[in-house]
């Protein structure tokens, strides 16, 4: 079976490499040869990416039989209007789909567009939580902490903070004395 595999990051800070060698992987072990491997740096609320774009444009085409996604979260967070028109796009192309993380929704038969609509809300909300969280400075991807110490990359706060937070906790740590 012709495999296109879709992956998709939000920035280019974040690697898809992770995704790929499980999607790889997967298709290996299902024996299906992997076409194309489509691969976007841009956010997943954008209804227009060019991978993804490229990839309707070859399913057209019927150049592949299956999409492989790592979870619907990666295919889009566009809103569950989008999402279920493009899944619903790839069915009338003749083409199946595969969320690596979701096995269970292509067993749902048609409760699966009930599942999928609130996966794509929760993905939807989710993006917009990370937005707020990264504008707020607090957002940490622990599968970027990971890579980063496997790349001896720095992690964690800046050197002043870690000083500023040592200060802080000797001070707390000091026996304290209330005057009569």
């Amino acid at each position: 079976m012709k495999t296109a595999i879709y992956i998709r990051v939000s920035t280019d800070k974040q690697e898809g490499e992770n995704q790929l060698i499980q999607l790889r992987e997967f298709c290996k072990k299902n024996e299906w040869q992997i076409f194309k491997e489509y691969q976007d740096i841009i956010s997943g609320k954008e209804t227009s990416r060019p991978a993804f774009d490229s990839l309707f444009i070859d399913a057209h085409k019927k150049l592949f039989d299956i999409v492989l996604f790592w979870d619907l979260s990666r295919f889009s967070r566009s809103g569950t209007l989008f999402t279920l028109q493009k899944l619903q796009e790839l069915k009338n192309s003749g083409i199946d789909w595969v969320s690596y993380q979701e096995p269970y929704i292509r067993s749902l038969g048609q409760f699966s567009d009930v599942i999928i609509s609130l996966l794509a809300t929760v993905a939807k909300i989710e993006r917009e939580k990370i937005s707020l969280r990264t504008k707020a400075g607090f957002y940490v991807d622990s599968e970027g902490i990971r890579r980063s110490v496997r790349n001896d990359k720095p992690t964690g706060r800046k050197k002043g903070m870690q000083d500023k937070n040592k200060r802080i906790r000797r001070y707390w740590k000091k026996p304290k004395t209330v005057p009569f």
